[in-house]
């Protein structure tokens, strides 16, 4: 049973608590590109295992978000996120005991449904059925660029702890934080904002109902593109700087405010994405808010199709990837707050939930494609060109795919 307690304005308890847990479970996400080289390098693993056990944890996320989103509808929103971080905890800590590649793979399962658990699908709904319908969209921004506050910390954390412990040590230090998580329990209190009408349908006919509307399909194709992206960016970029960055001048600027390696540059480079993505995610919102949805998702993706593009074609040096880290940051989750705006905007609140876990899969089955043909392709053929150019093509895709949704128009709050 929900509370019915009118929440107090944007800044609400449920906004403040969601944020915190997207917040550390996004930390510990984002740095799982951090441990590529050290895990590989200890035990002498092709690049592809590591990388095929980051995209099995990616699709066990996708899998398991329509899961937590149903039992949070069915018994609890609490309940979804306690079992969410203990599963993400002992994933960490049992991964720390890992020593064959298939048991490192086994065990992002669980770390996968962790994430599941502690993540957009379960956070989103409860934030979207507390704020009010004209708010609705930034607070779902706002939650969104949370989880790119955790990214901005987390790669460096991790890089700056793997500097004195053993990759091992520092799992288990993430495992423990994950678990801080459940403070913010007592602060999920959100009303129910659904309708009547949505009250009363069951589970089966809105799942019925969005399998057979174009615009549901749509809208699940449109996200793999993203998935692939994000999830090939967060598992292989910093290796990626490591190995392909033109050398930071010893005398330069970078240098001088402590970044001298490349290593380094590449786990800084995840941090100012999740940065710009900060001021991108609230900035989409708060333009759904007040424009059509899907053209601000297409316009994201031709934005992530046209940097891509640029990037790999132009040299690598230490320039362009800062450049291209605060331009992809800045639309990197922007399409989060878009989507499920848009679904809950087209099939109500009361299972919005459950149905963004569904279309949250096409987007994990992305970001299991673009983190395993990362390590796979790297293998084959020595670099990661040919994952890039497939992002390019996944993203122009996304792009057209949007244009024909089904998006009925609504009064849109004055811009003043």
């Amino acid at each position: 049973m929900q509370d019915t307690a009118r929440p107090q304005g944007l800044i609400s308890p449920v906004l403040v608590g969601g944020c915190f847990i997207i917040l550390l479970g996004f930390a510990i996400r984002a740095s799982f590109g951090v441990f590529q080289l050290p895990i590989a390098q200890e035990f002498g693993w092709p690049r592809a295992e590591f990388s095929l056990a980051i995209a099995i944890q990616n699709l066990a996320w996708g899998v398991g978000q329509p899961i937590f989103g149903a039992i949070a509808e069915r018994w609890g929103d609490r309940l979804a996120i306690i079992l969410g971080a203990l599963m993400y905890a002992a994933g960490l800590v049992l991964s720390a005991w890992a020593v064959t590649p298939a048991q490192m793979q086994l065990l992002e399962i669980l770390v996968g449904f962790g994430i599941a658990g502690t993540g957009f699908g379960v956070i989103l709904a409860v934030v979207g059925r507390a704020a009010r319908p004209e708010q609705r969209s930034l607070s779902l921004g706002i939650v969104t660029a949370a989880g790119s506050a955790g990214q901005v910390f987390g790669a460096p954390v991790a890089e700056a702890l793997l500097a004195y412990h053993p990759w091992q040590t520092v799992f288990m230090i993430f495992a423990a934080i994950i678990l801080c998580a459940l403070f913010a329990l007592p602060m999920l209190r959100a009303p129910n904002r659904a309708t009547k009408a949505e009250l009363e349908e069951s589970m089966g006919a809105v799942l019925g109902r969005a399998f057979r509307d174009p615009s549901f399909i749509m809208i699940f194709l449109g996200f793999f593109s993203c998935g692939y992206q994000l999830g090939f960016i967060t598992a292989h970029f910093p290796a990626f700087v490591t190995e392909m960055c033109a050398a930071i001048s010893p005398t330069g600027p970078l240098a001088a405010i402590g970044i001298s390696s490349t290593s380094a540059l590449g786990a800084i480079a995840i941090s100012v994405i999740g940065l710009a993505n900060i001021v991108g995610t609230i900035t989409a919102g708060w333009l759904g808010n007040r424009h059509t949805k899907k053209y601000l998702l297409a316009w994201i993706y031709v934005g992530r199709t046209i940097a891509a593009a640029t990037f790999i074609l132009l040299p690598i040096t230490p320039a362009s990837v800062l450049i291209f880290s605060m331009v992809m940051g800045s639309l990197w989750l922007a399409t989060v707050p878009l989507t499920s705006g848009l679904v809950a905007h087209l099939y109500g609140l009361r299972y919005m939930g459950t149905l963004y876990g569904i279309v949250f899969l096409s987007h994990q089955i992305g970001g299991f494609m673009g983190v395993w043909l990362g390590g796979r392709l790297y293998d084959i053929y020595g670099n990661y060109n040919a994952v890039w150019w497939i992002g390019v093509a996944v993203g122009a895709f996304s792009a057209l795919v949007h244009l024909p949704v089904r998006e009925p128009r609504v009064a849109r709050p004055a811009l003043a």
